[in-house]
């Protein structure tokens, strides 16, 4: 394999996302996804849906590229759309944007995080902070962007971050704050005091704090409430979410990234030389999904709900300990007593028998740590709760095997 040089090879090197050859490492993601098409088994790895969203929103995008919206977009996003986001933050929790100058439609929630990492670190000397389990695209983008990742760990049962360890990690080096609420992997919500501290040490440190609320509408008990909506928190806070989540339109990639001014200029002067511009005729349509009725919002966090309870019965019926999720799509269990009777050493040994044991594919929850937290992670495995119910009913059927 020809070597790749640059910075950012000898960062993703140490981030393991490279070999030391310069080769690519293999995920886990495509590893067990690959596993799961050459068995037939229930793909419950990856976190897409199974079934479209609401139907208005589709016949939205259909009557968009019959009406000519199919050319480059306005590099901040279509009007309408920068206006229905702003709507939809004053709707929800009380934050007033400009639709002109605070709002920035991007290529998903991964090109916002993307984008502002490069635009806001300064340098090798800059840190992240982040918390483990994070998803797998925070280690890469921090790479790219050439700064230290930091991680606190999130602590059983239910997965929120010990305080005196998060006050440890943010230091005068931190850059950046990074908080997913809700959470992926572990589908835990963020305590107000966890909230809080992160608000009051970014205030310390005069750290930026980006937030990744995906998941926002799915917060399965409650309520969503984001840091920005503080307002000790306001001026320093970029929010980043999309509609892919939300709206089972993950293919569209449409997100956005919304905060003050001077810190959206910023990550726009970024990411006007990656994507541009995309997405133009799902741009009007997500415009009239964020303005749909309450109902709607509140019967897809109802339906996640059920949907998390089926495949939760389904794992303890198996032999799982399941941590119940607070918000998202994944369901994350212990699965020590189910390798203790298959005689394997950990969950990552117990992902890769699955898809031909029990033709069901799921991941370990390690995919998503360092090197230096994997021990206090090696019993869980995530699946996700995102299918449809008879594909959950199935995969149930199928795990019910693992019980003998």
């Amino acid at each position: 394999m020809r070597h790749i040089p640059g910075a950012w090879a000898r960062a993703a090197r140490g981030a393991g996302l490279l070999a030391p050859d310069g080769s690519a490492v293999a995920t886990i993601f495509a590893e067990m996804s690959a596993l799961a098409a050459a068995t037939g088994a229930i793909n419950l790895g990856q976190g897409f849906p199974d079934e479209d969203g609401p139907a208005v929103v589709l016949e939205a995008a259909r009557d968009a590229i019959a009406s000519g919206a199919n050319q480059y977009p306005p590099g901040r996003g279509i009007p309408d759309l920068r206006t229905a986001i702003a709507e939809h933050q004053r709707r929800f929790y009380g934050i007033d944007l400009d639709p002109e100058r605070e709002i920035l439609v991007t290529a998903g929630a991964t090109e916002a995080l993307a984008a502002t990492l490069l635009a806001l670190i300064d340098g090798p000397d800059d840190e992240v902070v982040v918390f483990e389990p994070y998803y797998d695209a925070y280690a890469a983008c921090v790479a790219l962007a050439g700064a230290r990742l930091v991680a606190v760990p999130l602590r059983r049962p239910d997965f929120q971050p010990d305080l005196d360890e998060l006050r440890r990690a943010v230091t005068s080096r931190t850059r950046l704050i990074l908080v997913n609420d809700p959470h992926n992997p572990t589908g835990a919500v963020f305590a107000p005091e966890v909230l809080d501290e992160v608000v009051r040490l970014a205030e310390r440190h005069d750290a930026v704090i980006v937030t990744d609320e995906v998941y926002e509408h799915l917060v399965l008990d409650g309520a969503h409430v984001p840091i920005a909506a503080r307002e000790e928190a306001w001026s320093r806070t970029l929010t980043i979410s999309s509609a892919g989540k939300t709206f089972s339109t993950t293919g569209w990639k449409i997100g956005w990234i919304s905060g003050p001014a001077d810190l959206v200029d910023a990550v726009l002067a970024v990411k006007q030389w990656l994507t541009y511009v995309n997405g133009g005729p799902f741009q009007p349509a997500i415009a009239v999904g964020l303005r749909l009725e309450d109902e709607v919002f509140q019967a897809m966090a109802a339906r996640m709900r059920e949907k998390h309870a089926l495949l939760g019965d389904g794992l303890r019926a198996a032999g799982f300990d399941v941590i119940p999720p607070r918000g998202g799509y994944f369901t994350v269990a212990d699965s020590a007593e189910v390798c203790a009777r298959l005689g394997v050493a950990d969950a990552d040994a117990l992902c890769r028998m699955l898809p031909e044991r029990a033709g069901v594919a799921a991941i370990p929850l390690t995919a998503f740590v360092t090197s230096e937290h994997r021990a206090d992670y090696a019993r869980l495995v995530r699946f996700a709760a995102c299918k449809r119910v008879d594909v959950i009913e199935e995969a149930s059927h199928r795990l019910a095997t693992l019980a003998g």
